[in-house]
């Protein structure tokens, strides 16, 4: 016989976020249905949030071999989640995740967050509570979608990214906005909130992959993409001096 976990642990992420969206469409408080895809991802990963996969992912969205890039800096990342995305950026000075859930996450899962060498910080969805210039490295992955106010919290990532410092980010274009993700992104309002005031140093954009690595086009070296149709834009970019 099948057992719950066993049904659950066959669900991939993507397929959860399909299941969650038309059960907490109803519901005005999109905060809850972040929290339950949290808590479904904790149960599919056996109690325990993996995030060995990050690594891997974040270096090569930033174009780069190593971590030698992050040695002493101040790195962060926009949207974090509550599974330690930044718990393998040993070489950073410090590592922050932003979240607007991050007092949500210490209280169901405070075992898993404590051992990620973190800081969590909670956002609102106006203020990242952080002093302008002080980020030296910005991540973003599938996260910036979620706010309720684009324009203000592509503000707030510029303002607290130090002269010289780097945004590296993964967007999800075109994609239906949902309660979890009200925003539909486009190249052009990506270009034009937060783009046009940093100096892009790469750009890769391409269709998705299939459901178990949506990734997978970025790493086989199969990018391809026709505008206006889903897919995922990799860029890594520059606050001027």
């Amino acid at each position: 016989m099948t057992t719950l976990r066993g049904r659950v642990a066959s669900v991939t992420p993507e397929a959860l976020k399909r299941i969650l969206r038309p059960i907490f469409g109803g519901r005005p408080d999109r905060y809850e249905a972040e929290l339950e895809f949290w808590k479904s991802r904790h149960a599919l990963d056996g109690g325990r949030f993996h995030n060995g996969s990050y690594r891997r992912l974040m270096l090569a969205m930033a174009e780069e071999d190593d971590d030698g890039f992050i040695a002493g800096k101040i790195v962060a990342d926009f949207g974090c989640g509550p599974r330690g995305s930044l718990a393998w950026a040993g070489a950073a000075a410090v590592r922050i995740g932003i979240d607007v859930l991050a007092d949500r996450y210490a209280d169901a899962f405070s075992d898993n967050l404590v051992e990620h060498a973190m800081l969590y910080v909670k956002s609102t969805e106006r203020v990242i509570p952080l002093p302008s210039g002080f980020v030296d490295v910005m991540f973003t992955l599938n996260a910036i979608d979620h706010v309720a106010d684009f324009p203000r919290m592509c503000d707030e990532i510029v303002r607290v990214m130090k002269p010289g410092g780097d945004l590296v980010a993964s967007f999800n274009l075109e994609e239906p906005p949902t309660v979890c993700e009200p925003q539909r992104l486009t190249e052009r309002a990506i270009k034009a909130s937060l783009l046009d005031r940093l100096r892009v140093r790469s750009y890769r954009i391409t269709r998705k992959g299939p459901e178990s690595d949506v990734y997978a086009p970025f790493f086989d070296g199969t990018l391809s993409y026709e505008p206006g149709q889903e897919g995922v834009l990799w860029v890594r970019a520059v606050k001027p001096d």
